[in-house]
């Protein structure tokens, strides 16, 4: 009997690449119509089956995948986990299986959590978010031998090949070094940065965009760059005081740059130069004010973790077979640029903020 199509095959066929077959498979508004109507008539040709890839998660147990609700942080940052999360559900009840959601406190009361819900079969894997260096949780599955696939790498010594963990993430060296560019190109030298403070691996990453791109630019020093960036922790308030601090140490701003739409939104307040700002994630609040920011692609995001966690390793990479194939996946955002339009502290007649 002949082998089933896999979804490997349909990307040779198609000439693309897994991850771009998974996209018109489970989000097919993020793929160009040329190259979805090339995947869509390669699956066509070879009689692949969508829901195949995960019949190997669902012949398990129970057909479900469990993920913690992530606590807000202020309403404004914390909404690109809800849009990851109702991006994994949507796509996760296309392949026929059902997401779990359950809280915890810490990281130490989520490996308590996975491990009731694992030993009760509620769920045949799991998918984690918000990783970071020394993450006791993922060492934990490791160690146990459960299916899972995180949003975040590890942060590690070996983060970007780390042969017993799959994830997913966004390259946020990519959006920064993109948005620090289109300021660049529009005229802008002097680019200031507000970021968090270390230890962030995420936050680190997002840095390391700005700082290479000004630097590939050759008209600043690091004496430069150090006055041009302030860090804090993620909030509004906080980029409104950074933004403050910035402008009293750096001089003239021609830009600024934000590790988050909150710090971002912060620093527009408090902005009466009205020196153009860039947020990162994309949040509704960006889109509602008119601030351009750096969009994760959540849809691709998702997709990434479900191929993982129902294709070739299910989730899990003790005694599977040797494979080529990647066990992580990059993906590349995009910058959303908008007309900018400053909030300032201290407009005649206007209340302060």
């Amino acid at each position: 009997m002949a082998s089933m199509p896999t979804v490997t095959d349909v990307a040779l066929a198609a000439g693309v690449s897994r991850q771009t077959v998974s996209n018109v498979m489970n989000s097919p508004g993020i793929v160009r119509a040329d190259t979805r109507e090339r995947v869509q008539a390669a699956i066509a040709q070879l009689g692949y089956r969508p829901h195949a890839s995960a019949r190997r998660l669902r012949t398990r147990r129970s057909s479900t995948i469990g993920i913690r609700l992530d606590p807000m942080i202020d309403g404004i940052s914390g909404s690109v986990l809800d849009r990851f999360l109702h991006a994994l559900t949507e796509q996760a009840d296309k392949q026929g299986l059902r997401v779990l959601l359950f809280t915890a406190t810490s990281p130490e009361d989520e490996i308590t959590q996975l491990q009731r819900l694992n030993d009760g079969a509620d769920v045949d894997g799991f998918v984690l978010t918000s990783t970071f260096a020394g993450d006791p949780r993922t060492k934990w599955l490791i160690e146990n031998g459960i299916s899972f696939v995180t949003f975040g790498r590890p942060w590690g010594t070996n983060d970007m090949n780390d042969p017993q963990h799959l994830w997913v993430d966004v390259d946020g060296w990519a959006g920064l070094h993109e948005a620090t560019r289109a300021a660049q190109d529009a005229g802008a030298r002097r680019i200031g940065y507000i970021g968090w403070p270390s230890p962030s691996g995420t936050g680190e990453d997002r840095r390391r965009g700005w700082r290479d791109a000004m630097l590939e630019r050759g008209n600043v020093t690091d004496d430069d760059l150090a006055l041009l960036e302030v860090v804090c922790e993620d909030g509004v308030a906080q980029g409104t005081a950074a933004m403050q601090e910035l402008r009293r140490t750096a001089g003239t701003l021609d830009a600024v740059l934000c590790a988050s739409d909150s710090l971002a939104l912060g620093a527009m307040i408090a902005n009466p130069e009205r020196v153009p700002v860039t947020g990162y994630d994309n949040t509704p609040v960006a889109a509602a004010i008119g601030l351009s920011s750096v969009d994760q692609s959540v849809d691709e995001v998702a997709a990434g973790v479900l191929e993982l966690l129902t294709g070739e390793f299910s989730g899990n990479v003790q005694g599977a077979p040797e494979s080529d194939e990647p066990r992580h996946r990059m993906v590349k955002p995009r910058l959303v640029v908008r007309e900018f339009a400053a909030i300032p502290m201290d407009v005649p007649g206007r209340a302060s903020v």
